[in-house]
């Protein structure tokens, strides 16, 4: 091999060598320039509900968690209004610094869009996503005395069905309105709750029939003996209640009728869902994904949530967007009108 040729060689490697040096070199300063950015600062995790629902008890136990490992001060703001719909508002138009994030209820977020509702000033496709911390089934609850026993009994009812809620997309009302439309029951919505707690209490005081929760909040209610689930409203089981069937299993159901469980069960795929400010720079929305994700997938601490009854299965921060980008772009105009019509007027 000539001189002249290694010459000619090297002149050809070395612009590509130093390329991928210096990306190599980039992205660990990159990580250690988010890393020096939080340490220290104070982490707003935004709950869209009150004190004491399932959302805020989740944002409690993940904040000491993340705390640690980024070296921060993490605190959690409950931001009540419009069914969550306001603190996302505010989320989307803060200053995108990284300093806050929420904890959303993905099922209310998606519906807002979708029913082009006022109040949802924000675009899923544009947030930036940390992952999601849980997605699960939502049943229908009862008092333990309720003369609703099965479907079935809901449907002979003359009388119609109160469901509480704390506004018409919150993942509480549009669920009833849901079942509701697709068991063809006579109901009515009750919103103005300030949470899942607030609004499942209202069942156990005699105030409302029937509230729709997660299977987790489903599940502390029903083994303190404050509430009977009814039933499953969706395709997959609860790992919860293993031995509840789903409402496919226990009413047969039109094409129609089912697509309005299909369409909630797709809504709550999306679940708790944790998100930021779009234009987060991309350095700090990297960092903060690695570190939540390695608290969420922590095994010591997914045992413990899991025997808090907080269930954690941690869904990774790019199928968290992609499921939200196809929630709200799936839906044909006329099928968007009829889902505004029973979410937003036919029950209340």
């Amino acid at each position: 091999m000539t001189a002249t040729y290694l010459r000619r060689a090297l002149r050809a490697i070395l612009p590509s060598a130093l390329l991928l040096a210096t990306a190599a070199s980039f992205a660990p300063a990159a990580s250690q320039d988010a890393a020096s950015f939080y340490k220290g600062k104070t982490v707003k995790i935004i709950v869209g509900f009150g004190p004491g629902g399932g959302y805020d008890a989740y944002a409690r136990f993940i904040a000491p968690q993340l705390e640690k490992a980024i070296g921060a001060t993490v605190i959690v703001e409950n931001q009540p209004g419009a069914g969550s719909l306001t603190s996302l508002n505010r989320l989307y138009t803060a200053t995108p610094d990284g300093l806050q994030m929420t904890l959303a209820n993905g099922t209310a977020a998606g519906l807002g869009q979708v029913l082009g509702r006022d109040n949802a000033r924000y675009d899923l496709a544009k947030f930036e996503y940390y992952g999601i911390v849980s997605a699960s089934p939502w049943l229908w609850l009862v008092r333990p005395d309720s003369e609703i026993k099965t479907p079935q009994d809901a449907q002979k009812l003359n009388r119609p069905i109160t469901w509480a809620g704390s506004g018409p997309t919150d993942g509480l009302s549009d669920g009833g309105a849901v079942t509701c439309e697709a068991l063809q029951l006579k109901c009515k919505l009750i919103i103005g709750y300030k949470g899942s707690s607030d609004a499942a209490l209202s069942v156990f005081r005699g105030e409302t029939d029937s509230v729709f929760v997660s299977d987790t909040s489903a599940n502390n209610y029903v083994s303190s003996g404050q509430a009977r689930a009814v039933a499953n409203m969706s395709r997959d089981r609860s790992q919860y209640f293993k031995n509840l069937p789903t409402i496919f299993e226990m009413v047969k159901l039109s094409d129609e009728q089912a697509f309005w469980i299909d369409f909630r069960g797709a809504l709550d795929k999306l679940g708790r869902v944790l998100l930021t400010t779009p234009g987060v720079p991309a350095d700090r929305v990297a960092y903060m994904r690695g570190k939540i994700k390695a608290v969420l997938t922590e095994p010591t601490f997914v045992a413990e949530m899991n025997k808090k009854d907080r269930y954690v299965d941690y869904i990774d921060s790019d199928v968290a967007k992609k499921t939200a980008i196809g929630l709200v772009g799936d839906i044909t105009p006329e099928r968007r009108e009829r889902i505004a019509h029973v979410l937003t007027k036919k029950y209340n």
